[in-house]
């Protein structure tokens, strides 16, 4: 009896031990995943993406972007976020299988009132595409005023919808690529390649794809010179790598510097994979760039950081290049026509330079 009543002891005491251990891991699961704050307030999750595809080809960047572009000011404005979405939904994520008549497809099923959040209201992944999407391409398309020339040698202020970001290589300079987003390099340690490269000459000006802040700058082992610059709306922040030696940026960018899309940032080179700094440790020249999505700060520099294959987005955008020149007493380029955009900081909604030779402010 006696024996009984201690292995009877000896197994209360281990189902005890059972439930305090699962209640101690189930504890800290809920502290990994959540913010504890130091008043016991009740524990709140943050939900965000923490994972992006973004592996739409060039020719589906060019059909939506053409109808949001056709269907811009009409009753029904089909935009190119919405469009992609559903397309992503159609098929599953896998874009290989995409054909112009898909588009064509989801017109004829819209009918004349229908657009396609009423097609997909109920569908999940359409708003999880919905909302990829837009943070990707928020700043690709839209409203513009811009200078521009007029026909006859001078300049005129236009205005109208379409591309407002550009391609990162200035117009007039010529650049080669290919789609080498993840391909393996093994300086330092082994990786994968978190951007694209674009071949061209040393010395050809690089220009910002969309206006930001320079949130980062100077020398990296692994970049070279290299220049960061986050969207205003925060969710993109273009990496631009391997910039020119000794001259690498445009004259007075540091850390905090505003600069709007088109604007000269820097100079294509060749620099970096080296400890010691500004040395071409490249063998050809080029542009490394780069997009880094940000739903949560703690993505930034985290572990859990988006990068973005871009090469179908440079050949979308090499249809909308920046005008520069260069300044034969100081070597500099520099834009030749401004922008203005109403998602800019107040100061800097205005067109500044309208020509080579005219600058005017308006």
């Amino acid at each position: 009896m006696k024996m009984l009543k201690e292995r009877l002891l000896v197994l209360f005491f281990c189902l005890f031990m059972i439930v305090c251990s699962i209640g101690g891991v189930q504890l800290t699961r809920r502290i990994s995943d959540t913010a504890v704050t130091v008043n016991s307030e009740p524990e709140t999750t943050e939900k965000y993406i923490k994972w992006v595809d973004f592996s739409v080809p060039y020719a589906a960047l060019r059909d939506t972007m053409q109808l949001d572009i056709d269907t811009y000011g009409t009753e029904r404005h089909l935009t190119w976020i919405d469009t992609l979405s559903y397309l992503a939904c159609k098929n599953g994520g896998k874009w290989s299988s995409y054909k112009s008549s898909q588009l064509d497809g989801l017109v004829e099923a819209l009918g004349d009132d229908l657009l396609p959040d009423d097609l997909m209201k109920t569908n999940e992944y359409y708003r999880f595409h919905k909302e990829a999407f837009s943070a990707v391409l928020s700043g690709i398309l839209g409203e513009y005023t811009k200078a521009a020339p007029d026909g006859n040698g001078g300049v005129k202020v236009v205005e109208g919808y379409g591309l407002k970001a550009y391609s990162p290589v200035a117009e007039g300079f010529w650049f080669s690529h290919y789609d080498d987003f993840g391909d393996s390099r093994s300086y330092g340690y082994k990786r994968r390649h978190l951007g694209n490269d674009l071949m061209g000459s040393i010395g050809t000006p690089i220009v910002a794809v969309e206006g930001g802040t320079v949130e980062a700058i100077g020398w990296n082992r692994y970049g070279g010179w290299r220049i960061a610059v986050r969207s205003f709306d925060g969710k993109r922040s273009y990496y631009y790598a391997h910039l020119r030696r000794n001259r690498p940026y445009a004259e007075g960018l540091e850390i905090g510097s505003r600069v709007k899309a088109g604007q000269v940032i820097g100079y294509l080179g060749m620099t970096g994979y080296s400890t010691e700094e500004n040395v071409n440790g490249m063998t050809v020249p080029h542009l490394h760039i780069g997009m880094q999505l940000v739903f949560n700060e703690a993505q930034k520099e985290g572990t859990n950081q988006i990068w973005l294959d871009m090469y179908a987005l440079i050949e979308l955008l090499n249809k909308n290049k920046s005008s520069v020149v260069k300044d034969e007493e100081s070597g500099e380029y520099k834009r030749v026509y401004d922008v203005f955009d109403a998602s800019y900081p107040d100061d800097m909604r205005h067109i500044t330079t309208l020509a080579p030779t005219e600058i005017t402010e308006q």
